[in-house]
């Protein structure tokens, strides 16, 4: 794999990407997120200040799994569908540097994406006099930005082996899952039978236990509900190294297919 192709593929999706409308979703947030705060006195006067809070942390994750997935499964599933891929791979590209620059590139714009969003919402708060703990929110928004990171990988592998439509749904299934895995063992266990229990154990270790990265919920309290600077750090590697996984993935089946 080389790092000067895989940086070109990866500025050339920044690029497609920013100026394929992507920043109108930045206007609508910033909209969508000033009309909530105007309607949140008249609904919910006496916590209005953590709704605001809870919404926009919502709203933030919700805006970049939208960009993740529908650009995502597109990436290397519209180069296909187009054969432009034929160009790219008669180049000296590996289908290593394919993956990996197309993945890059569109975690670039989430991040840009996220950091835009990121501004907006503490600015609206500022202006609604919304006292907030910056640095966990800070941290809770990184972690978000590795969920959406993860989620683009699997984005991805599924655009590479099957249609636009059933990769957009395949990937937002992988997502609720993820977000339920660790529901799974319990169910198992509750459900006292060896099988059932097996299969649900197998299931967790598949499927991408996403509540790891997710810390809206806490971040709001401060660091109080945080665990240790360890664990964090460990939920940080596992969804890098989980990405990783799945892009390797995505590389070989790719590298089955012939062009």
């Amino acid at each position: 794999m080389s790092i000067g192709r895989v940086w070109v593929i990866a500025i050339n999706v920044f690029r497609e990407v920013i100026r394929d409308r992507i920043l109108y979703l930045i206007g609508f947030f910033a909209i969508a997120l000033m009309a909530i705060a105007s309607l949140l006195p008249y609904v919910a006067a006496n916590t209005q200040d953590k709704i605001l809070l809870d919404v926009g942390l919502a709203a933030l994750g919700l805006f970049g799994l939208v960009t993740a997935v529908f650009v995502g499964t597109g990436l290397v599933n519209k180069e296909i569908e187009k054969r432009t891929v034929f160009v790219l791979i008669a180049k000296p590209i590996s289908r290593s540097d394919f993956i990996v620059g197309k993945h890059l590139g569109l975690t670039a714009v989430l991040a840009a994406l996220v950091g835009a969003m990121m501004l907006i919402y503490l600015g609206v708060l500022l202006l609604n006099g919304v006292s907030f703990p910056f640095w966990s929110i800070l941290l809770a928004v990184i972690y978000q930005l590795i969920e959406l990171s993860l989620i683009t990988a699997v984005a991805i592998l599924f655009g590479v082996f099957t249609s636009s439509i059933l990769a957009i749904v395949l990937t937002f299934a992988i997502y609720l899952m993820g977000h339920f895995s660790r529901d799974l063992v319990g169910f198992g266990q509750i459900s006292e039978n060896a099988t059932i229990e097996r299969i649900t154990e197998i299931a967790y270790l598949v499927l991408p236990d996403l509540s790891r990265l997710t810390w809206r919920n806490e971040a709001v309290y401060g660091f109080d509900l945080f665990p240790s600077p360890l664990a964090m750090l460990g939920h940080g590697l596992y969804g890098i190294v989980y990405a990783g996984l799945l892009l390797a993935i995505a590389t070989f089946v790719f590298s089955r297919k012939e062009f």
